[in-house]
């Protein structure tokens, strides 16, 4: 009797603001899905928080965005995201192949448990040595989001804090296309940014030394 009244008596508005609420603490999260509101970098397949601390940069293949590096002092995490099966996860498999990557290249991989499951924890060869990297994967609805933080966050746990809250707290667009598992979701720049590069494109440049314009950094 008590609870019946208690749900009659809440206003719709309440009822829907709860509707609104993250079912879940952190993310990442899916678009479709409740989750906070804040600043974040729109790529298209990924919104990618914004913070004081640390900057957001891009990775290209050509004219292609393959993925965000976001740079927090000495360490950086790299996010892409992918296309997944409805049902089944592809992280398992993922991390097989990395960790079998990196062996062949002359590195060591270990598997370990971590703040969003299992992860590796890799040294990668790299130029004054091995380097520490760490892959974490989350399998998200019909996606999958690969990060990998290097540099001093990789073995600190203090200076991975910021890294890994970033990762809590980016959504994944994945979109309603019919996409075959692995292909890497779509991102392109935030209208700003795309604005930015046509002035630079259509500006006369009358230095031929000067070098054309670059993505560098998104805040």
């Amino acid at each position: 009797m008590f609870g019946r009244r208690r749900r009659e008596e809440t206003p719709a508005a309440a009822v829907e603001e709860a509707a609104r609420e993250p079912v879940r603490e952190s993310g990442p999260w899916d678009s479709a899905e409740p989750h906070p509101e804040r600043e974040r970098v729109d790529l298209g397949g990924l919104r990618v928080p914004v913070g004081p601390g640390f900057e957001i940069q891009l990775n290209l293949a050509g004219d292609r965005i393959v993925g965000a590096v976001v740079l927090a002092g000495e360490s950086a995490l790299q996010v892409q995201a992918f296309a997944a099966p409805k049902r089944n996860g592809i992280w398992d498999d993922v991390r097989a192949e990395l960790a079998a990557a990196v062996k062949s290249a002359g590195g060591t991989a270990e598997e370990r448990q971590g703040p969003f499951g299992a992860e590796l924890a890799a040294k990668v060869p790299g130029e004054g040595g091995p380097q520490p990297v760490r892959y974490l994967g989350v399998d998200g609805p019909r996606w999958f989001l690969r990060a990998a933080i290097s540099g001093r966050a990789a073995l600190d746990a203090e200076a991975a804090g910021i890294l890994e809250d970033v990762v809590r707290d980016i959504v994944v667009v994945r979109g309603d296309e019919p996409m075959p598992p692995h292909e890497s979701i779509e991102l392109r720049l935030p209208p700003e940014a795309r604005q930015a590069m046509d002035r630079q494109a259509e500006a006369p440049d009358l230095n031929p030394f000067k070098r054309g314009p670059e993505i560098a950094e998104l805040r």
